[in-house]
């Protein structure tokens, strides 16, 4: 398995770094995320969760992806717009990602492989998976768990 603090990511802004060097130490909940989705309310939980326990070090990452039904059309800058005007986001956007099949970002050919060792795509949009502050993955949740459920908030705390 690759260091997960090592796999740049290119920022929506179009800056590169990878996790260790922009969130040293942090938790980070990855989320690939879509504007145009039945989940995209999330964003509201995901930004309440961010709010929460960014001071705790916590850090959300949300990876706009358009690889379900053309979910994510519009561009990084439009996804931006859209997330703060409408939700508030204040946590950080990845530029437009594939997470799935041969063009997947690297970071998601290794998440993707939590917990069994073998790639499980990603199912949809709004799946989160939660990285400690040692670069570990310790937690995969589906699309439909609230970013505020009991079961992400224990996750994050446990992995604060």
């Amino acid at each position: 398995m690759t260091d997960l603090h090592q796999i740049p990511l290119t920022l929506n802004d179009g800056t590169e770094a990878t996790l260790g060097e922009r969130f040293p130490g942090k938790a980070v909940l990855v989320v690939n995320v879509a504007s145009k989705c039945g989940l995209t309310p999330q964003y509201e939980g995901l930004e309440a969760l961010y709010r929460d326990h960014k001071d705790l070090g916590l850090e959300i990452i949300g990876v706009p992806c358009n690889q379900f039904m053309g979910q994510e059309p519009g561009s990084d800058a439009e996804i931006e717009e859209f997330c703060q005007l409408n939700y508030g986001v204040t946590f950080p956007l990845a530029a437009k990602t594939d997470v799935n099949g041969e063009n997947a970002h690297p970071l998601y050919r290794e998440l993707t492989a939590y917990p069994s060792g073998e790639i499980e795509d990603v199912a949809w949009n709004f799946e989160k998976f939660l990285i400690d502050g040692n670069g570990e993955i310790v937690a995969r949740f589906g699309p439909k768990t609230d970013p505020q459920s009991a079961e992400i908030v224990a996750a994050v705390r446990a992995a604060l």
